[in-house]
């Protein structure tokens, strides 16, 4: 169960907000209309205190709450198949075999602190030496935008490194040189079906993406692989419903498998708007057992996030005259109350004839709100 990045704490707002996600969003689209009863036995299930937790940008259910939240979901989405909901582990690197059997190569991940368990500081001496050069140590869950994560060159005390990084499980991932940052977002229904959205090409600002250029600057040849690469990595997870499948390009033209996020994710927010079906009624069709939407591009696009840094105040707006004077631009806030650091408040997808020309006008407005913010 993914809810977004919210911005409550309490059980009660998560119950709150768990029955208006079911009556506005998956009722909507189940084959059968579902009940009340059904609606408030999920919310029920849906507090700290029954095993669902939040943390960052997930909502975390132990296992002792998936036999209700089961039961709950198959009297909503799919009579008969509430038991086949599956809720991924955030720790990617423990699918890395099945990902590399599906054809596809990944980062490489150096030893011991490879399966994502709890690690002690002479585990990752021994694989910093084994992959003898730089790398990056990333937390294996609750990471994000930068979060959780140190460049090592190789010659740290690991022990100083290992007491400071303020986690227990941990990745240590080889350094890439790459060229760009690609995404694939990839839809599979129950029977093995799927669809892929084109390629986004991602450039990021402080370690959070700032902005998704599609289509983006790549060869149709790698564009076509790296969408054959996500289609095999859900095929290899037997997975269901929406998922982004990261990349790094290498100067080469080869493809690594970087991460994965099983669920709607930043770099496909451009589909709100610029596709035939967006990223989040998919999850719904896919999850629904309805058939898969259109991922026809209608429009080159760029995503802009918006961080809490275009924000003058904590509490005060950017002036979002230009965007909306712009014609072609559209604007998503996420109701959090307060613009905290560079916290995600939004983002805003630019359409255009060309992304060349949609990059010129996202760029204007974005040195426009970091020149007004807190930047």
């Amino acid at each position: 169960f993914a809810m977004g990045e919210p911005d409550f704490d309490t059980p009660a707002n998560i119950k709150a907000a768990a029955v208006r996600a079911l009556e506005g969003g998956m009722t909507k689209y189940a084959p059968t209309p579902g009940d009340k009863a059904a609606r408030e036995a999920i919310a029920r299930k849906l507090t700290v205190e029954n095993g669902v937790e939040t943390s960052f940008e997930q909502v975390t259910v132990t296992v002792g709450a998936k036999h209700a939240i089961y039961m709950a979901l198959q009297a909503i989405v799919e009579p008969g198949r509430g038991d086949e909901v599956l809720l991924p582990t955030p720790a990617w690197v423990s699918y890395k075999p099945l990902i590399e059997l599906a054809g596809a190569k990944c980062v490489e991940v150096a030893g011991s602190v490879s399966n994502g368990f709890r690690v002690r500081p002479e585990e990752l001496a021994a694989a910093m030496k084994e992959l003898n050069g730089p790398g990056v140590l990333k937390t294996a869950a609750f990471g994000y935008d930068g979060k959780g994560q140190v460049k090592l060159e190789g010659t740290e005390d690991t022990a100083a490194v290992w007491a400071a990084f303020e986690a227990d499980r941990a990745v240590l991932e080889g350094f890439v040189p790459f060229e760009k940052e690609l995404s694939v977002m990839v839809a599979r229904g129950g029977q093995g079906e799927m669809v892929t959205y084109d390629p986004a090409e991602n450039r990021h600002r402080h370690h959070i993406l700032d902005l998704s250029i599609v289509p983006a600057s790549i060869s149709d040849e790698v564009a076509k692989r790296a969408q054959e690469i996500a289609k095999s990595v859900a095929a290899a997870l037997d997975y269901r419903g929406i998922l982004g499948v990261e990349f790094f390009l290498l100067p080469g033209g080869e493809l690594l498998v970087n991460e994965m996020a099983p669920r709607p994710h930043n770099s496909g927010h451009h589909t709100l708007n610029a596709c035939a079906t967006s990223q989040f009624e998919q999850q719904l069709r896919a999850v629904c057992g309805l058939p898969l939407g259109s991922t026809r591009l209608l429009s080159p696009v760029i995503m802009l996030n918006l961080l809490g840094d275009m924000w003058p105040a904590e509490t005060t707006l950017p002036d979002w005259t230009p965007l909306f004077e712009d014609g072609e631009a559209f604007l998503h806030l996420y109701g959090k109350r307060r613009a905290i650091g560079r916290r995600k408040m939004g983002h805003a997808n630019f359409l255009g004839a060309t992304t060349e020309d949609c990059l010129k006008r996202a760029e204007a407005m974005k040195a426009k709100w970091l020149a007004d913010g807190r930047a």
